[in-house]
């Protein structure tokens, strides 16, 4: 007879001791996340920074660190956590600051992908976020130097190092040289 992991809560991840490593709730259960190596932390962190200063000058939100951890759904519970991410002023106003998981999805969630990341998980990932209401997801590819931005029944729109990614609706008046991306 096989049995079935224990399913573990938002609640008791919050609450695990420390251990060097990150994890993301996928379903109620742990997915344990190797740290990010250089190139993966550097465009994300180029990302951030236009992003973080773009957000705060215009007053429309928060742009937390990577670290930040969304809970999309319960029971069993989805915790995910993406390289970059915006939320938009009025949601995170209504919630209020807490020390738990922000509960919900993000406005934008950006994921770079790193050399041991499968593209299934991240195509995994992508599909949660959109599900829970994301509106807008873009994946950074550094191998291939590209961005692909995702919007709700949409087809994915694949930029390059000679286009400009923008945040749309989602971020007014945002955007930055895909090229910036992986300087």
């Amino acid at each position: 007879m096989v049995s079935k992991p224990r399913l573990v809560t938002a609640e008791e991840l919050l609450d695990m001791p420390h251990d060097g490593y990150h994890y993301e709730l996928v379903r109620g259960e742990l997915r344990k996340m190797a740290p990010a190596g250089y190139r993966h932390g550097k465009s994300a962190g180029n990302i951030n920074g236009v992003l973080f200063v773009h957000v705060t000058a215009n007053n429309l939100g928060t742009v937390p660190t990577a670290e930040t951890g969304f809970l999309l759904a319960s029971d069993p519970d989805l915790v995910r956590v993406p390289d970059v991410a915006f939320v938009r002023r009025e949601r995170e106003e209504a919630v209020g600051i807490m020390d738990g998981f922000f509960p919900g999805p993000p406005d934008l969630a950006i994921e770079v992908i790193s050399p041991y990341d499968r593209y299934s998980e991240v195509e995994e990932k992508v599909s949660d976020w959109l599900a829970a209401g994301t509106l807008m997801v873009v994946v950074v590819d550094p191998r291939r130097r590209t961005a692909s931005v995702r919007l709700p029944g949409q087809a994915p729109v694949t930029l390059t190092e000679h286009d400009t990614l923008d945040g749309g609706d989602v971020v007014p008046g945002w955007s930055m040289p895909v090229a910036d991306i992986f300087a």
